[in-house]
C-alpha cells in the first residue's frame, strides 16, 4: 500500500513502525508541520500493561523507550500539611520529545520517509487522497482532517470545565507520582507532577472556573502566570522554578480540555488515528497509550488480508468500543477534578482512596492487589469511624440511623414482585423477603407497599394498612426472630403508573377488559396513548391521599417495621408532583422546585410524625429524569434532597428515571453512584444507592471512597439470596455469620474457596 500519514506524532509514527513490520515493502510517508525535535508536552506516561504490549508489538522500539524511562510505584498525595502515599501502581515516564526521537528512529530505520516543517492545506489532503491509497489522519485532537470532514466524521467536542497549564520543573518528583493540592485565597489549586527523565518532571496545574477567572490567569503573560504557580506551589518546588514550552502560543498557555469523539473513524479512504478520533483526559494519562495501541489495531486490520472498507469498518467497530471504554474512565475522573471541592474537606484517608479509584478503573480488590499494607489501613480506618474495630471490608461495616443499627452496608433493594391478591401479601412474599433477610444482607426492603387499592400499580400489588397487618407482622416476626436483618416497608402510591397489567403480561400496558381503575396524578397526564388518563389532585384528594399514608405508616409501626421509606421517584404519584414533566400545575403545587416540592413535604411530615420518634425514615428520589434540562437534574437533585434533610429524613435514596417513556437513560455499571455522591457530599446526609451494581467490588468502593453509605442490590439478590453470605466467601472473610442450621455450608464453602485460592497461579 502507499499511505500518507498526516501528524508525526507517537500515534502517526507508531501505526508506520507497524506497518512496515508488517510489510517492508508499504510505501509510507508521514507529514509533520513541525521540526523534528519541537514538542509543546513535557512527559508520557505509559504503565506497565502498555509497555506489554508494545513488546509483544515491536520488542526493539520498545526496549528503545524503555531504556529512557523514569519509574515510579508510588502515589503521593499531597493535601495542605497532609500526605499520603500507596505503592504498587507501576507506571513509567518519559519525555515526549525523547519519545518522538526515538520513534522517528525506529521509523527512518524501518524505511518510513519523515517530511517536517510541512503545512497540510485542504488542497494538500485533496492530493494525497487521490495519490495514496490510504490517508492516515493523526493529526492531533485540533484535527484539521477532522474539521474539513465535519458532515463523515461527525465530531462531537465537549470543552470540560476546569483550566489546566503544561509546565516542568527540575524539583525531583521521582519518587511518586504526585498530587498536591493548595488552598489559596480564591480556591483550591493542584499539581499533577511525575518524573520523566533524570532531571525534568512534568508539572500540571489545575484549577476550577472560578478559581481560573478570580486568579485572572487568563488574562496573565505567560511569565507572570508562570510565577505565580511558582509562588502557589513554592514549598514543593525546593527552590526550582517552573518553565513553559509553549513560547509559540500568544497570551496565556492555559486551555480547557476538549473532550473528542466521532460517530464515524473513516469514510472513503481516510481515516482517523489518535487524538483524531477520541480523547482521553490527561488526569489518567492515557492519550499516547490510546493512539499507540490503536496504531497496532490499525495495522492489524490493514494487515488482515480484508478488503480496504471492511478492514476500516473492523477496525473502527473493535477498537471504537475498546477506546470508549478508557475514554469513559477518563471521563469519571475529568469529572471527579471537576468537582473535587466537594471531596477536599473529606478525611485524608477517604480522600486519597477516593482519588485512587476516581476512574473506576481501578477497584477496591485491584488496590488490595497493588498495596495490601495501605489498603488494610484503609479499612481498618473506615471500620473504626463506623464504631467497629474490625478490619473486615467496609460493605461490612455496622451502620446507624436513629436506633436502628445495621450489622452491614448491603442492602435488599426494593424489587416488585406482582404476586399478592387483592392487596394482600401471600406466603410467596413471606417466603421471599424472609430468605433474603436469612442471606446476610443487614436490611431488606419491600416492594412499594401501596396506600391503597387504588394506588396499586398492578392488581399483584400488595398494600399496606390495618387489613394487612397481621401478614407483614408474620414477615418482621420471623425477621427479628430468626435472623441479623432489619427490615423496611418502602411506602407509596402508583399515581399515573397504576392500574397496568403485571410485568410479564406486558409492563406499564393498561389492564384489559374495562378492568381498570381511576388513577390521580399532579396532572392529567397519562402514562401512555391507551392509559387512563389520570385525575389531576384537587385539594380535597391530596387530603385523602396524605391520610392514606399516614394510616400506612401506622400499619408499618403495627407491624413492627424497622424502617420506612417514602417512595417519590420513578414518576409515581409523589414524584409526579416534584418533576417538571409530569407536573403542569398553575396552583401553589406547580411550576417553582418550591411548589412543586410543596405536597411531597406535607406528606413526608405527616408520615414522619407518626413514625416512632427512634426509628428512622428515609425519602427515595429520582435525581434524573434523563429528558434534558426542563426536567428533574442532578443539580436540582440536589435541592431536593437537602429539602427532605430539612423536613426531617434519615437519608436520601437516590436513584433516577422512569418517569416517563420518553426517557433516554445512560446505563452503566453504577451508573447512579455519581448522583448520590453528589446529594451525599453536597448537603452532607447519608445516602443509598443502587443500579447495575453487582460486584462485592463495586460495593466496597462506593463505600470507601464516600459515595454513599449503604448499597442496595436487585437482580443479585434475585438470582441468589445469599449473596451476602456468598461475598464473603469469595472475599476470604469468615467472621460472616450464617444462620446456625447452615454452619456446615459455611464451613464447606470456606474451606472449597481457599483451597481455590492456593491452586491459583
Amino acid at each position: 500500500m502507499k499511505i500518507a500519514v498526516l501528524g508525526g506524532g507517537p500515534s502517526g509514527l507508531y501505526f508506520s513502525i507497524s506497518m512496515k513490520l508488517r510489510d517492508p515493502g508499504h510505501d509510507i510517508t508521514v507529514y509533520e508541520r513541525n521540526r523534528p525535535d519541537d514538542t509543546f508536552g513535557w512527559g508520557v506516561v505509559l504503565s506497565d500493561e502498555t509497555m506489554s504490549n508494545f513488546d509483544d508489538n515491536d520488542p526493539i522500539s520498545e526496549k528503545m523507550i524503555r531504556d529512557h524511562f523514569a519509574y515510579w510505584d508510588d502515589v503521593k498525595v499531597v493535601r495542605g500539611e497532609e500526605s499520603m502515599t500507596s505503592g504498587g501502581h507501576g507506571f513509567c515516564g518519559i519525555g515526549r520529545r525523547q519519545m518522538l526521537l526515538l520513534l522517528q528512529q525506529r521509523a527512518r530505520d524501518l524505511g518510513v520517509v519523515l517530511e517536517f516543517a510541512t503545512d497540510i492545506t485542504p488542497e494538500k489532503i485533496k492530493v494525497l487522497r487521490r495519490d495514496n491509497d490510504l490517508v492516515v489522519a493523526s493529526d492531533g485532537l485540533n484535527s484539521r482532517t477532522r474539521g474539513i470532514y465535519a458532515d463523515q466524521f461527525q465530531p462531537e467536542v465537549d470543552m470540560r470545565a476546569n483550566h489546566f497549564v503544561w509546565l516542568g520543573t527540575h524539583q525531583k518528583f521521582d519518587d511518586a507520582f504526585t498530587f498536591i493540592f493548595e488552598k489559596t485565597e480564591h480556591g483550591w489549586v493542584w499539581a499533577h507532577a511525575y518524573q520523566f527523565d533524570d532531571d525534568t518532571a512534568t508539572f500540571i496545574v489545575e484549577c476550577g472556573p472560578r478559581t481560573f477567572e478570580a486568579f485572572g490567569f487568563g488574562t496573565l503573560s505567560q511569565q507572570e502566570s508562570t510565577a505565580l504557580c511558582e509562588k502557589i506551589f513554592a514549598k514543593h518546588l525546593g527552590g526550582c522554578p517552573l518553565m513553559t514550552n509553549a513560547n509559540h502560543v500568544r497570551g496565556s498557555a492555559w486551555i480547557q480540555f476538549p473532550r473528542v469523539t466521532c460517530e464515524n473513524w473513516y469514510f472513503d479512504n481516510v481515516v482517523l488515528l489518535g487524538d483524531a478520533s477520541a480523547t482521553a483526559h490527561f488526569s489518567i494519562g492515557s492519550g499516547s497509550k490510546l493512539g499507540m495501541e490503536s496504531a497496532i489495531a490499525l495495522a492489524d486490520e490493514l494487515s488482515s488480508g480484508k478488503p480496504l472498507p471492511e478492514a476500516l469498518q473492523t477496525y473502527q467497530d473493535d477498537r471504537k468500543l475498546q477506546v470508549l471504554r478508557i475514554t469513559s474512565a477518563a471521563r469519571n475522573s475529568t469529572e471527579w477534578f471537576e468537582d473535587i471541592e466537594r471531596y477536599l474537606e473529606l478525611d485524608m484517608m477517604q480522600f486519597n482512596y477516593a482519588l485512587l479509584t476516581r476512574s473506576q478503573r481501578i477497584s477496591h480488590e485491584n488496590l488490595r492487589l497493588r498495596d495490601p499494607e495501605w489498603l488494610a489501613s484503609a479499612e481498618a480506618w473506615f471500620q473504626a469511624r463506623a464504631g467497629s474495630n474490625s478490619t473486615r471490608s467496609p460493605m461490612f461495616a455496622p451502620f446507624r440511623l436513629r436506633d436502628m443499627e445495621l450489622k452491614n452496608r448491603v442492602v435488599v433493594s426494593p424489587m416488585a414482585q406482582y404476586k399478592a391478591r387483592d392487596g394482600m401479601p401471600t406466603d410467596w412474599h413471606f417466603v421471599h423477603y424472609a430468605e433474603r433477610a436469612k442471606g446476610g444482607a443487614g436490611l431488606v426492603f419491600t416492594e412499594m407497599l401501596c396506600v391503597s387499592m387504588e394506588g396499586r400499580i398492578t392488581p399483584g400489588c400488595p398494600c399496606i394498612g390495618p387489613e394487612q397487618v397481621r401478614e407483614w407482622t408474620r414477615l418482621t416476626n420471623f425477621v427479628h426472630a430468626e435472623t441479623n436483618a432489619k427490615i423496611c416497608a418502602q411506602i407509596g402510591h402508583s399515581g399515573r403508573k397504576g392500574s397496568t397489567r403485571l410485568a410479564w403480561d406486558g409492563m406499564d400496558q393498561p389492564l384489559a377488559g374495562g378492568e381498570n381503575w381511576s388513577l390521580l396524578s399532579a396532572s392529567a397526564i397519562p402514562l401512555m396513548d391507551g392509559n387512563v388518563i389520570p385525575k389531576a389532585m384537587d385539594r380535597a384528594d391530596m387530603d385523602r391521599v396524605r391520610e392514606q399514608f399516614v394510616t400506612a405508616v401506622r400499619a408499618a409501626r403495627d407491624a413492627n417495621f424497622d424502617m420506612i421509606e417514602m417512595h417519590a421517584a420513578h414518576g409515581y404519584l409523589l414524584a409526579s408532583f416534584i418533576s417538571p414533566v409530569t407536573n403542569k400545575r398553575d396552583d401553589d403545587y406547580g411550576g417553582s422546585l418550591e411548589n412543586r416540592l410543596r405536597y411531597p413535604l406535607e406528606v413526608f411530615a405527616a408520615m414522619r410524625a407518626e413514625w416512632p420518634e427512634g426509628k428512622p425514615m428515609t425519602v427515595r428520589i429520582s435525581a434524573h429524569d434523563w429528558m434534558g434540562d426542563d426536567a428533574v437534574t442532578p443539580d436540582e437533585a440536589v435541592q431536593i434532597g437537602a429539602a427532605f434533610k430539612a423536613a426531617g429524613a434519615d437519608a436520601i435514596n437516590v436513584s433516577s428515571g422512569q418517569t416517563d417513556k420518553a426517557e433516554q437513560p445512560i446505563y452503566g455499571r453504577m451508573f447512579q453512584v455519581p448522583f448520590a455522591d453528589r446529594v451525599r457530599n453536597e448537603i452532607g446526609l447519608p445516602t443509598l444507592v443502587a443500579g447495575n451494581i453487582y460486584e462485592p467490588d463495586h460495593v466496597n468502593s462506593i463505600l470507601m471512597a464516600g459515595r454513599a453509605d449503604l448499597v442496595l442490590l436487585a437482580r443479585p439478590h434475585l438470582a441468589d439470596p445469599y449473596w451476602t453470605l456468598h461475598a464473603a466467601v469469595d472475599l476470604g472473610d469468615e467472621e460472616q455469620v450464617w444462620p446456625a442450621p447452615y454452619d456446615g455450608g459455611r464451613r464447606q464453602a470456606n474451606t472449597l474457596a481457599e483451597r481455590a485460592r492456593t491452586m491459583e497461579p
